[in-house]
C-alpha cells in the first residue's frame, strides 16, 4: 500500500497536480496519546449531581486514560464513562497538547474512534460540540445520524461528521481559535455507559496525506534508571508526530511505547522495572497527517548502569541546562518565566540563566563559543530593553524588550529582580577573562550596564532603607521596602559595592537587618537560627542570593551566612521527617518547602502549619547541596529512583508534587530550575562563587559592612593547628610563620581575603620536627586584614589574622 502510494504522489507530482490531503490539507488533533497512563492533563471535566461521570486528577477535572486496552493507535485512548440522571449534567473536554488553539474555519470533517465497553444504541450516545478559547461553546449536537443504529461491544469504529454541522449553526464561535472538543450529558437513561475514544481530529480535504520520510538523527542515552531517546525534526509540514518503539531482544521485535507531537522530539524511557543494566534498542516512525507510519529510523541502542554521586550531579545539571539553553527566547536570549509563557522572559530567571550557561560552558553542554554568543545576545537585548532609573522591570517581552506589568502598579522598576540579573552579568564578568574580541567586549558591556543601574535611586529619597518597586505612572506606590531575612540580601550587597551609584554601607545595618523582626536566636529541631524567621522561611531565601554570594568564612555582627543557611535547610529537612500535618510521602529523603507552583496554584510553602499543605519542590533539597550534601543527594536519588516516573521530565526535575492529593507538577519555573544547576556546581567547584567574590567591588564593600573572616563555618573548623606570625601589623615585603612540628610533611599555606576568596596558596615541606619557621611574600597585597590558615600533613589546621598597612 505504501509504495502504491508514493507511485501516486510521484505521478501527481509529475502532472502538475497538489495532493488535496496533504499539500493542500491540513489536520488538527485533539488527541493522539496522552503522555500520563492515568489521565489526560489537557483536559476539562464538570459534573452536576446526581449525574456519575469518572474523573480523575486532585481536582477531579481530568479525563481518564485507558491504558489497557489496545487502542487505534499509540498506546493509549480516553476513556470516558457516565451515568445520566435527571436533574444532572456532565461535560468531558479535550484539547491538543498545550491546549493550543487551532484554526479548523476552513475544515471539512471531524473524525474520531469509539469502543463501547458494554454496548451502547446510538440514541444514548453523548452530544458532542466545540469550545473557543474564550470559552464559548457551540451548540451540543447529536451525532448519531454518523454511528451505526448500534454499537457493539469491543470494536473500534470510526466515526466522521462533516464540519458544516459545526461552522453553518450561527453560533457566536471563533472557529479561528477552537481550543477543545467536548462530550455531554445527552439522555437520562439511568444506566452506566464507557466509551473508550482516540485519533481525534479535525481537517480539510479527504482525509488522505502524503507518506513521512523516514526519521533521521536517532540517538539513545542510557541512564541510572531510565534511557533517553532523541531525534531530528522530519521536514514534512504533514505531519502528526511520532512513534517511539523499543526492543528488549535486540531488536527482533519492537512495541511502541510511545506516541508524540509533531514538535516532540524526545522520549524518556523508565526502564528500572526490567532490571539495573537494562539494554534496549529504539526506532522513530514518523507519522503523517493522516496518522500512517513512515519506514522506522535506523535503529539505536542504549544501556543503563547504577549511577555514582558524580554521574548523578551531571545528569540533573545537564538536563537542567536545557531550560536555560535550548528552551531560552528565541529572539532575545533571554530566560522564560515558566516552561509556556511564551514571550513573557523573567529579569531575575535570566541572571540565574547567565550563570547556568557559564555551568554549561565548565561542564561541556556547550562550547565556549556558544556561551559567548548567547551572552552576546542577551546583552544587546539588555541594553535595548525597558528601563527605569537603570533597573529593569520583572517580566519584559522577549521579542520586544518592552515592559510586561507583573500588575497593575507593578510596570516598572524590580530591584530584586533587577540584583539576580547583575549577580549573574557579574559573574559572568569575571568568568569571561580571556583577552580575545568577543570576551573583552562582553566585559566592557557588563560593567557599563552594572555602573548605569542607580541603586541610590531606589532609597526613596535617602529613607535608609532600599525600595522594591519604581514605576513612572505610581510612583512609590506599592511603597514595598527591601528588608530581611529573606532571599534579597544580594540587593544591599550589590547597592553598596556599586563604583557609580552606591549606596551607603550602613544600610546593610539599618535598612536590611534593621526591622525588629531580623534577629531570631531560637532553636528549632535542635538546630539554632541567629537570624531569620521561627524554622527558616521557604528555602529560596539560602538560595537565590547565594548563587553568586558566598558565604562560607566570613561573618558579620549577625551571623555567619553560611551555618545560617545550613541550619535553615536542616530545620526544613527534620520539619518534613516529623511531619505534624501527616502528609503523604514525607520523610528523611522526600523533603524541602519551598515557593513553587501546587494543586491550588502557587505559594511559597514553608514549615508551619499554615503554609506546608503538603507540596514538596525538588529545587529546595537540590539547591541546598552545598549546604547539606548528603542529605540533598540522598533526596535527589529518592525523587529520581522511586519518584522519577512522574517527577523528572526532560529539563530535570518538574516544580513539584503533592502526594497527598495526588497532584504532580508538570511545569518548570526559572527561578527553581536556575538554583539547581547553580548551587549543584557551587557544591562541586565553586565556579560561581569563585568568579561573583573576584569582582574588585566586592572586597571593599564587605569591609565597609563589617563582615570579618570566620573560621567557624561547618566546613572549615579549625583543629588544634597553633602558630605565629610576626611581625604583625606587616612592615616588609615578607612575614614570617613559626610553628611546631610533631612529624615531617607537608604544611599547606593559604592568605585569604574578607571575602573568602583565598590571594595566595603554596606548600612547604618541612623537614625538621620541632619549631620551623617560614617566610611568606606579602608584597603584592593591597592593605587590609586577611587571614592565614595553616593545615598541616594531618590535615589539623589553624587561623589568624594579619594586617596589612601601606
Amino acid at each position: 500500500m505504501l509504495l502504491n502510494r508514493k507511485l501516486i504522489i510521484i505521478i501527481c507530482l509529475s502532472l502538475g497536480l497538489a495532493w488535496e490531503g496533504g499539500l493542500l490539507a491540513q489536520t488538527y488533533l485533539y488527541f493522539q496519546d496522552s503522555p500520563s497512563t492515568d489521565l489526560y492533563d489537557y483536559s476539562w471535566m464538570e459534573l452536576t449531581p446526581p449525574s456519575e461521570l469518572e474523573r480523575k486528577g486532585s481536582d477531579l477535572r481530568r479525563f481518564p486514560v485507558e491504558s489497557i486496552s489496545s487502542p487505534v493507535q499509540g498506546t493509549n485512548s480516553l476513556r470516558l464513562k457516565w451515568k445520566s440522571l435527571s436533574g444532572g449534567d456532565w461535560v468531558a473536554i479535550a484539547a491538543g497538547t498545550d491546549w493550543t488553539a487551532k484554526d479548523i474555519s476552513q475544515t471539512d470533517t471531524l473524525l474520531f474512534w469509539l469502543w463501547s465497553v458494554e454496548g451502547i444504541n446510538s440514541s444514548d450516545l453523548p452530544l458532542i460540540f466545540l469550545e473557543d478559547v474564550n470559552n464559548v461553546k457551540t451548540t451540543k449536537h447529536n451525532f448519531s445520524a454518523w454511528s451505526p443504529i448500534t454499537l457493539p461491544t469491543g470494536v473500534w469504529l470510526k466515526i466522521t461528521m462533516p464540519m458544516s454541522v459545526f461552522l453553518g449553526a450561527g453560533d457566536p464561535v471563533d472557529f479561528t481559535r477552537i481550543k477543545t472538543i467536548g462530550f455531554a450529558q445527552n439522555l437520562t437513561d439511568g444506566l452506566t455507559h464507557t466509551l473508550y475514544i482516540d485519533d481525534m481530529r479535525v481537517f480539510a480535504g479527504d482525509g488522505t496525506s502524503p507518506p513521512a520520510s523516514q526519521p533521521s538523527g536517532v540517538i539513545a542515552e542510557g541512564y541510572d534508571s531510565h534511557i533517553d531517546v532523541s531525534w531530528n525534526a522530519n521536514p514534512e509540514t504533514y505531519l502528526n508526530g511520532y512513534m517511539v518503539q523499543r526492543s528488549t531482544d535486540g531488536g527482533a521485535n519492537y512495541t511502541t511505547i510511545s506516541v508524540t507531537d509533531k514538535n516532540t522530539l524526545r522520549y524518556i524511557d523508565w526502564v528500572k522495572a526490567f532490571g539495573t543494566e537494562v539494554n534496549a534498542v529504539y526506532r522513530i516512525i514518523a507519522l503523517n497527517a493522516s496518522n500512517e507510519p513512515s519506514d522506522p529510523s535506523e535503529p539505536v541502542a542504549a544501556t543503563t548502569h547504577p549511577f555514582s554521586d558524580e554521574e548523578f550531579l551531571d545528569m540533573v545539571q545537564k538536563y537542567t541546562f536545557r531550560y536555560f539553553y535550548d528552551y531560552a527566547h528565541p529572539a532575545s536570549g533571554m530566560i522564560r518565566e515558566r516552561y509556556n509563557s511564551g514571550d513573557v522572559v523573567t529579569i531575575g530567571g535570566s541572571g540565574f540563566g547567565i550563570m547556568a550557561l557559564l555551568v554549561g560552558i565548565e561542564r561541556g553542554f556547550i562550547t565556549r563559543q556558544e556561551g559567548i554568543d548567547r551572552i552576546k545576545k542577551m546583552l544587546t537585548f539588555l541594553e535595548n530593553s525597558d528601563r527605569f532609573h537603570g533597573v529593569w522591570p520583572h517580566w519584559i517581552n522577549g521579542n520586544t524588550g518592552e515592559v510586561i506589568p507583573f500588575s497593575t502598579k507593578d510596570n516598572g522598576g524590580d530591584l530584586v529582580e533587577t540584583g539576580f540579573l547583575v549577580e549573574g552579568l557579574l559573574t559572568a564578568r569575571q568568568y569571561f577573562n580571556y583577552s580575545t574580541p568577543d570576551e573583552l567586549d562582553i566585559v566592557s558591556r557588563i560593567t557599563s550596564l552594572w555602573e548605569s543601574v542607580e541603586w541610590d535611586w531606589y532609597t526613596k529619597n535617602n529613607s535608609g532603607t532600599l525600595y522594591w518597586h519604581w514605576s513612572p505612572d505610581y510612583q512609590w506606590q506599592i511603597n514595598m521596602q527591601i528588608r530581611g531575612w529573606n532571599e534579597a540580601s544580594i540587593i544591599y550587597i550589590l547597592a553598596i559595592a556599586s563604583p557609580t551609584h552606591s549606596i551607603p554601607a550602613g544600610y546593610w545595618k539599618n535598612g536590611w537587618a534593621g526591622a525588629s523582626y531580623y534577629l531570631n536566636g531560637g532553636s528549632f529541631y535542635g538546630y539554632k537560627l541567629d537570624v531569620g524567621w521561627d524554622r527558616g522561611g521557604p528555602l529560596f531565601f539560602a538560595h537565590y542570593s547565594f548563587l553568586g554570594f558566598d558565604p562560607r568564612s566570613k561573618k558579620d555582627e549577625f551571623t555567619n551566612y553560611f551555618n545560617l543557611n545550613r541550619n535553615h535547610t536542616l530545620i526544613n529537612r527534620a520539619y518534613c521527617i516529623d511531619n505534624p500535618k501527616n502528609y503523604s510521602g514525607y520523610g528523611e529523603n522526600c523533603w524541602g518547602l519551598t515557593a513553587s507552583d501546587d494543586p491550588d496554584g502557587y505559594m511559597a510553602h514553608e514549615p508551619t502549619s499554615s503554609r506546608d499543605n503538603g507540596t514538596i519542590s525538588p529545587t529546595a533539597a537540590l539547591s541546598s547541596m552545598p549546604y547539606t550534601p548528603d542529605e540533598s543527594l540522598g533526596a535527589l536519588k529518592y525523587l529520581y529512583r522511586e519518584l522519577g516516573q512522574k517527577t523528572w521530565g526532560p529539563m530535570g526535575f518538574y516544580d513539584a508534587f503533592n502526594q497527598s492529593r495526588n497532584w504532580w507538577a508538570t511545569s518548570y519555573l526559572a527561578i527553581d530550575q536556575g538554583p539547581i544547576i547553580g548551587m549543584i556546581e557551587n557544591h562541586r567547584s565553586g565556579l560561581l562563587w569563585n568568579k561573583f567574590m573576584a569582582n574588585p567591588e566586592i572586597n571593599p564593600m564587605l569591609e565597609a559592612m563589617g563582615f570579618a573572616y570566620d573560621a567557624s563555618s561547618v566546613d572549615n573548623k579549625d583543629s588544634g593547628f597553633d602558630f605565629d606570625i610576626f611581625p604583625n601589623p606587616a612592615v616588609d615585603v615578607y612575614v614570617n610563620l613559626s610553628f611546631m612540628m610533631k612529624s615531617t610533611g607537608l604544611v599547606n599555606i593559604r592568605i585569604i581575603d574578607l571575602s573568602g576568596r583565598t590571594v595566595s596558596e603554596f606548600n612547604h615541606e618541612t623537614l625538621l620536627r620541632g619549631i620551623n619557621t617560614v617566610p611568606v611574600d606579602v608584597e603584592n597585597l593591597a592593605a587590609g586584614v586577611y587571614t592565614i590558615r595553616v593545615t598541616g600533613p594531618a590535615r589539623e589546621s589553624g587561623s589568624k589574622k594579619l594586617l596589612i598597612g601601606k
